[in-house]
C-alpha cells in the first residue's frame, strides 16, 4: 500500500451541485434551472465579451505570474497598494495557501459551524486541530470564538456574509473582535459575497486591514462578477503578510483569459450595481413567500437564501429536481432540514417558488 497521509484517509472530495446536463438526462427534461452554486443568473458584463473578442491568442506562453495589469487595475479600484494584493485560482486556492503557510500539527484553527467547508477541509489536510463554534441564530458567535483562541491558534476564519446562512458580521462586532484577537493570529475574512450586501452596518474588512495588521480579506470574481468558470480570486492584506504568502502561491496560478476577463469586468460597476439591485428584489420575493407559507429562513445579505423546511432536505431537492430546478441540500451544508436556493432572475425565482409551493401542497 502507498504511504498516504493519515489525515486525508477520511476526507471526502468536494461534491459540487449536479450539472444541468446530468439532470436533463436523469429526469428527461428539456429545460433546467440551476440555483445551487450561487452563480450570477445575469451572467457577466458585456465588456468581458468585448475584451475576449479582441484577445490575440498566445496560449503557447505562460500567463503573467504576477498578474501585473490586473494588479494595477485592482489596486486603483480598491485604493490599495499593488503590494497589498495576492491573486489566486479562486478563493479556494487562497484558503489553501493560507492553510499551508500557517497550519500544521500542534497548531489549531477556529471557525464557525456551519460555514464554508474548505476552511476545515484544508486544516485537516495540514494536520491542525479544528475548533468549530456553532452559529448563534445563524450568525458567527464571535464571543465564543474568542474563547477558543489560545497560544497555539494560528488562523481564525470569518465568512461574512456567511455561507450557507447569508448572515453577516456588523462593523461594531468585527472591530470589537479584532481588538481582542492576539496579533500573532491571522484573521481571514472571506468576503466572497460582499458586493451583494446592502446592510448599512456592514463594514467591508477592506477598510480595516491597515489598522489590523493580522487581517487578510478574500474576494472573488466568481460571484457577482459572473466569472466562476475563469477562476480568479484575490486577497488583500498588509504587504508583510502578502510577502510571506507569495512563495507558497503556485507561479502561474491565474490564467491569461481569467486575468483579461477580470480586468474588463472590473470596469463595469454599473453592471455590478444592477445585479445587486435585482438580487435584492429577488430576495424580497422569497421573504414574502416564506412568510406566507410559515417557512423559517435567515435574512440574507448574499445571493442565496437558506430555507428551513423541517423535513428531509433530500426529499425537497428530489421534488424540485423532478420539476427542473437544481438547489442545494442543507444536509451537505451541515444544516439538515434546510435547502439553500440561489436567487435567480425574476422568471427563475417565480418558477422555483411555484415548484416549492407544489411541494408544500403535496405534504398536506
Amino acid at each position: 500500500m502507498m504511504k498516504w497521509r493519515t489525515k486525508i484517509t477520511d476526507l471526502h472530495a468536494y461534491v459540487p451541485g449536479k450539472t444541468i446536463d446530468e439532470v436533463k438526462k436523469q429526469y428527461r427534461l428539456d429545460s433546467i434551472v440551476k440555483l445551487a452554486s450561487n452563480e450570477n443568473p445575469f451572467g457577466y458584463s458585456p465588456k468581458v465579451d468585448e475584451a475576449l473578442k479582441n484577445f490575440q491568442p498566445a496560449f503557447t506562453r505562460y500567463p503573467d505570474g504576477h498578474a501585473l495589469q490586473l494588479r494595477q487595475k485592482m489596486a486603483a479600484h480598491l485604493g490599495v497598494d499593488p503590494t497589498e494584493l495576492i491573486f489566486t485560482n479562486g478563493t479556494d486556492e487562497l484558503i489553501q495557501i493560507v492553510s499551508r503557510s500557517l497550519l500544521e500539527p500542534g497548531k489549531n484553527t477556529v471557525m464557525a459551524a456551519p460555514t464554508f467547508s474548505q476552511y476545515k477541509h484544508n486544516a485537516i489536510i495540514e494536520g491542525a486541530e479544528v475548533r468549530e463554534v456553532p452559529l448563534k441564530d445563524g450568525r458567527h458567535d464571535l464571543e465564543a470564538m474568542l474563547g477558543q483562541i489560545d497560544e497555539n491558534t494560528a488562523v481564525v476564519w470569518i465568512c461574512s456574509p456567511n455561507n450557507p446562512t447569508g448572515t453577516y458580521t456588523t462593523e461594531q462586532e468585527l472591530t470589537a473582535f479584532l481588538d481582542r484577537v492576539p496579533e500573532d493570529v491571522l484573521v481571514f475574512i472571506d468576503e466572497a459575497y460582499s458586493e451583494y450586501v446592502v446592510a448599512k452596518d456592514y463594514e467591508q474588512a477592506l477598510t480595516l486591514f491597515r489598522r489590523y495588521h493580522h487581517l487578510i480579506v478574500s474576494r472573488t470574481f466568481s460571484k457577482i462578477y459572473g466569472l466562476a468558470g475563469l477562476r480568479v480570486g484575490y486577497g488583500i492584506a498588509d504587504r508583510t503578510i502578502i510577502q510571506k504568502l507569495e512563495p507558497v502561491r503556485p507561479p502561474f496560478n491565474t490564467n491569461v483569459l481569467g486575468q483579461l476577463a477580470a480586468q474588463a469586468a472590473l470596469e463595469d460597476q454599473a453592471f455590478i450595481q444592477s445585479c445587486r439591485d435585482k438580487n435584492r428584489q429577488g430576495l424580497e420575493h422569497f421573504y414574502a413567500f416564506c412568510r406566507r407559507n410559515s417557512l423559517a429562513f435567515y435574512p440574507s445579505q448574499a445571493n442565496f437564501i437558506l430555507i428551513d423546511f423541517q423535513c428531509d432536505s433530500e426529499e425537497v431537492c428530489r421534488f424540485l429536481l423532478g420539476r427542473g430546478y437544481i438547489v442545494r441540500s442543507g444536509e451537505a451544508l451541515g444544516m439538515p432540514g434546510t435547502v439553500r436556493v440561489t436567487i435567480g432572475s425574476e422568471e427563475q425565482n417565480r418558477g422555483v417558488l411555484g415548484a416549492i409551493g407544489a411541494f408544500l401542497e403535496s405534504r398536506k
